[in-house]
């Protein structure tokens, strides 16, 4: 029997900003790192996080039905765990915390999503320029405490791509790389511990550097990676066989974008190659959301920027003059551009 059209899809995605917000005001309220330890009743774990009992239960068995809580019993003998899942990722003890992305969205992403519609009709930014008259970067740069907040949240969610990239690209025939935007230095440091033979520098503005620097000292590779400070607009790029952007063309218009391809290429030597982590849009714009949503929060954040297919990341590198481009799937909705000059 054909199955009747119904709207439970039209309705999970409409409603699905309450899923969201659970999710958000958890990592917000540190439930997952109270739970490192022993399993806790909602009374003891309300207790920690300084809830109103009104709404204990219902939000840890919400986020029970959400498959990020675990629980044993039912009613006051009910015991509440992580899931393997949010033990790992969602724990701020633990070095693979992804949670300063979600932190973030909470604080800042989420307000700005309320007024998408006047960005759609308006093709203008929703952020902080609204109030401050400051674009995104210039506010963020301006303030220590935020810059290291988006840094950490930006190199918490791109450590699975940049592990992914220094696993399964082939970097045998190459001896330096350049991370352009390295922000922290997570990809530089990921791609030298991986391959001891490399040579690695992380190039960002002058306030990023000393963030760099200490990451890059904790992490023990400082003899092989080293943070240098510049302007990718204003400067020429550091010359290396290999150079990488991680979540850095997507910022920006089309011009700036053809020009940060073209600097790179005048940068590399005969073979070598530009790295770019993105989430990749699908050629048909059809199947990747994630990269899709992107590209609508890029309008959010700073109006011009946007994200892009393969196919658009070829016909900009050929028309930079390199040779050859391919996609390489890393984690999740994210994927490495490659062209070859």
């Amino acid at each position: 029997m054909q199955n009747q059209i119904n709207p439970s899809q039209i309705m999970q995605i409409g409603m699905g900003f309450w899923a969201s917000k659970t999710l958000l005001s958890a990592v917000k309220l540190g439930l997952f790192t109270h739970l490192n330890g022993s399993p806790l009743s909602a009374q003891e774990l309300g207790d920690r996080m300084e809830l109103h009992q009104r709404g204990r239960v219902d939000f840890f068995d919400t986020l029970v039905s959400l498959g990020l809580l675990e629980r044993e019993g039912n009613g006051e003998n009910a015991r509440y765990t992580n899931t393997p899942q949010t033990a790992l990722f969602l724990d701020k003890e633990k070095p693979q915390y992804i949670g300063g992305i979600l932190e973030m969205a909470n604080d800042r992403l989420y307000p700005f999503w309320g007024d998408l519609e006047e960005g759609l009709k308006t093709g203008q930014p929703q952020n902080e320029i609204k109030q401050s008259g400051e674009s995104f970067f210039e506010a963020l740069y301006a303030d220590p405490d935020r810059l290291r907040q988006f840094i950490g949240a930006m190199s918490g969610v791109q450590m699975g791509n940049f592990i992914a990239l220094a696993e399964q690209f082939d970097f045998s025939q190459y001896h330096t790389l350049c991370d352009v935007g390295g922000a922290s230095g997570l990809l530089a440091i990921q791609a030298a511990k991986r391959h001891p033979h490399l040579r690695c520098i992380s190039f960002d503005l002058p306030p990023v550097e000393p963030i760099a620097r200490e990451t890059i000292g904790k992490f023990g590779v400082s003899d092989r990676v080293s943070a240098v400070s510049g302007d990718f607009f204003v400067d020429k790029l550091p010359k290396a066989d290999v150079i990488t952007m991680g979540n850095i063309l997507h910022d920006w218009n089309l011009e700036n974008k053809k020009l940060l391809i073209k600097k790179a290429y005048d940068a590399l030597p005969g073979g070598g190659a530009l790295i770019v982590i993105e989430n990749i849009i699908d050629d048909e714009r059809r199947e990747n959301t994630f990269g899709l949503l992107m590209s609508l929060n890029m309008l959010i954040e700073l109006g011009d920027g946007f994200d892009y297919t393969g196919a658009d990341f070829d016909r900009w590198a050929k028309e930079a003059v390199f040779r050859e481009t391919s996609v390489m799937p890393l984690t999740g909705p994210a994927s490495a551009a490659i062209a070859i000059k």
